[in-house]
């Protein structure tokens, strides 16, 4: 999901993103609303780095600051409603000078800033109460800017020219910032007072308020792209509501968790917040966008992922992924694009820089696993759901995309998908997950080159391939069933064959024009999600990927320590992803690796209670010690879509649960629950118009499942202890 900075270059995380962000206790605070995201720090300002309100790729406010009598005032406390909608600031002044007169002492003013967003504008309250004795002067400022800078120059991605900023307009309530790019297209921000504030310039408000001892004075500020009415209270509280309807409906999507843990519970909300918060409702059904800030738009593996994980609990999220990306598939040939017929999309993006084509982001294929992972999700969905309905409108899409797997995809024809590093272009020079320029590389550090085949890619692709041919039954047409069973038995001897490295025990993160990179990454845990390799070999990867040298103690790292280019502190070479965690960690299960599951699971819950109950996109692989908290990534996207959902994923890992929607079946396969729960209870889990409660729980040293009927359809509840 990271980009090139150069654009061959750099993922997201690295050199390229300004390195002045504030990353100590103010931290950022986000919130979304459609194609349009915040950024603030706790004070709720923007300060022109990272931060910042945008719509479309475009930052339409660089700075929004508030000072009280010229000063910034005192932070009380900064934060986000659980449902994701609401920012509250509170803050306080400092000593305020009076001319000819005592100063007022500081800690009596309490300032109130609440914010949300709706509709591609944002609300803002501020409002000033006097808790002193005495009359109070208070001369309170709002700064504000709009640079109209592209994301990736956000990033820090140089342009030799930019479009000119058009003249403001100020008006006695209003401001225009505009802004033509070089695309010819005006973008502008229009910020609206409720009140006339007594200076207004087009970089500034002033207002000079005057309170009463307990008075309270509150003004109203929306900010947009169009003209609206006047703010006011009323507009403020309709819009909120509405925000929070659309909010709670989001999150009513699929069954819903309920545990015997207080605090396992707030991970899990917190969690299927910012999925919702991350989710946009698209034509083609709801999306989740991969993160904020860096990645606020579709991309097509962190969707894909994200399904993958919440699938057991919201098929719903795989139907709008699978047809978004089945509209969006390559049709033609564009090196620009590195698109292909029959390729799924990467990433798409709106912003001036896409559309000069000054980077190939606009629309972009340069992803060598989405498309294997495409029908990899299709498969689990029909299995998930029994709807063929959704299967045979994608037909066409599935079988463009196993045709590109098989063709343009092996480009050098030797029975593994695989890429040119060689040949990025200004796109990525390393196109799987781990798509930094360094994360390919041999056992004496020199980095893979020429035509790579990335080991778990191979993994998507044997998956993809039994999808197939389960859908081919499905689909009444036994022969190609059998021919797509035929070539995934094949490509897993292949993997067997040229993946394996004996003498360590583990298979080889990829092979280039030279042979294997002997290197142990985290990637071959990926395979044992799909299922591919022999139980022996299955054990053998395991068991390392829950040793030390993998495992941090609060999760499961993207490199072995001890591996050449070993780094904590790097994107990919040594850090901890969670959603990489919990393939992981879901791969073991796979074979029956229950404990493993509840260990991995226990380390990745306490790491969520340090990081707040929102776990980041990655962060460092130090290793774990005594009353030490994990180490954050300080560029890290939050909150990130697939990230959010990686406790669903261990969670079913941990469970044994699988749905079978075509014989309308619950299986449970030795469960065992989460450290610290004793019980745990599905609500409202359909298969269909069906749907039943389920309930884990803890007797002794065994967990056993009980069903709770809804209504009159019955679904069996198959347990295998």
């Amino acid at each position: 999901m990271s980009q090139a900075a150069q654009f061959a270059v750099v993922p997201a995380g690295e050199a390229t993103l300004p390195m002045d962000i504030p990353t100590g206790p103010e931290g950022f605070y986000a919130l979304k609303h459609g194609d349009t995201f915040l950024v603030a720090d706790r004070f709720g300002d923007i300060n022109g780095h990272s931060d910042g309100f945008f719509c479309n790729d475009t930052r339409l406010l660089s700075c929004w600051r508030i000072l009280l009598s010229g000063h910034r005032p005192s932070i009380l406390s900064g934060s986000v409603s659980q449902d994701n909608v609401l920012f509250t600031a509170n803050l306080t002044n400092h000593p305020l000078p009076l001319l000819g007169g005592e100063s007022m002492p500081e800690g009596v003013i309490h300032i109130e800033r609440v914010r949300f967003l709706w509709e591609s504008r944002l609300y803002e309250s501020v409002a000033l109460k006097n808790f002193s004795e005495r009359d109070a002067k208070l001369p309170l400022s709002l700064l504000f800017g709009a640079d109209f800078h592209d994301m990736f120059e956000v990033r820090g991605k140089h342009r030799p020219a930019r479009g000119r900023k058009l003249p403001p307009i100020v008006q006695k309530t209003s401001v225009l910032l505009g802004y033509e790019g070089l695309d010819k297209v005006r973008r502008s921000t229009e910020i609206r007072f409720s009140v006339a504030p007594d200076r207004l310039t087009e970089s500034r408000a002033d207002f000079e308020l005057n309170l009463q001892p307990q008075a309270r004075r509150q003004i109203f500020i929306e900010i947009g792209q169009s003209e609206q009415e006047a703010p006011s209270v009323g507009r403020f509280r309709a819009a909120a509501a509405r925000a929070r309807f659309a909010m709670r409906s989001a999150r009513r999507h699929g069954a819903a968790l309920r545990s015997s843990g207080r605090l396992f519970n707030d991970w899990i909300v917190r969690s299927r917040a910012d999925l919702a918060l991350l989710t946009t409702a698209l034509p083609t059904g709801p999306f989740p966008y991969a993160g904020i800030p860096w990645f606020s738009t579709p991309f097509g593996r962190d969707a894909i992922i994200t399904s993958l994980q919440m699938l057991w609990l919201d098929p719903l999220l795989a139907r709008g992924v699978l047809r978004f990306l089945a509209k969006n598939q390559a049709h033609e040939k564009s090196a620009f694009a590195a698109a292909e017929p029959g390729k799924i999309m990467h990433e798409t993006r709106k912003g001036e820089m896409t559309t000069l084509r000054e980077v190939p982001f606009g629309q972009y294929y340069g992803g060598v696993d989405t498309t294997p992972l495409f029908v990899m999700l299709a498969g689990a969905y029909a299995e998930r759901t029994a709807d063929m309905g959704l299967i045979e409108e994608l037909w066409p899409s599935l079988v463009a995309a196993m045709e590109w797997v098989d063709g343009d995809g092996d480009s050098d024809g030797d029975g593994f998908l695989d890429y040119n590093s060689s040949g990025a272009g200004i796109g990525l020079v390393n196109q799987a997950w781990k798509d930094s320029n360094d994360s390919m590389f041999h056992a004496n550090g020199a980095l893979a080159h020429g035509t790579i085949a990335v080991v778990e890619v191979q993994g998507y692709v044997y998956a993809a391939r039994r999808a197939m041919a389960e859908l081919c039954h499905r689909r009444g047409d036994e022969a190609a069933a059998a021919d797509w069973r035929r070539r995934a038995e094949t490509l897993r001897a292949a993997v067997e064959a040229h993946f394996w490295m004996p003498e360590r025990e583990f298979y080889a993160i990829a092979r280039d024009d030279s042979g294997q990179c002997k290197v142990r990454a985290s990637n071959p845990g990926h395979l044992l999600f799909c299922k591919l390799p022999t139980r022996e070999r299955a054990e053998k990867v395991a068991a390392q990927l829950l040793s030390p040298a993998f495992n941090s103690g609060w999760g499961i790292r993207t490199l072995a320590t001890g591996e050449p280019r070993f780094n904590p502190m790097s994107y990919h070479d040594g850090s901890v992803w969670p959603h990489d965690t919990a393939i992981c960690t879901a791969g073991m299960a796979n074979y029956g690796h229950r404990s493993g599951a509840v260990q991995i699971m226990a380390a990745t819950f306490e790491a969520a209670v340090r990081f707040d109950m929102r776990m980041p996109e990655l962060f460092c692989g130090f290793a774990r010690a005594p009353g030490e908290p994990p180490v954050a990534y300080p560029v890290a996207c939050l909150p990130q879509a697939w990230s959010a959902g990686a406790v669903f994923m261990l969670l079913q890992a941990c469970l044994g649960l699988r749905i079978d929607g075509f014989r309308r079946e619950i299986h449970v396969e030795q469960p065992r629950l989460p450290v610290g729960i004793d019980n745990l209870t599905i609500h409202g889990l359909a298969i269909g118009e069906a749907a039943i409660d389920l309930e884990f729980q803890r007797l002794g040293d065994r967990v056993v499942a009980t069903p709770r009927g809804r209504g009159r359809n019955v679904i069996p509840v198959l347990l295998h202890v």
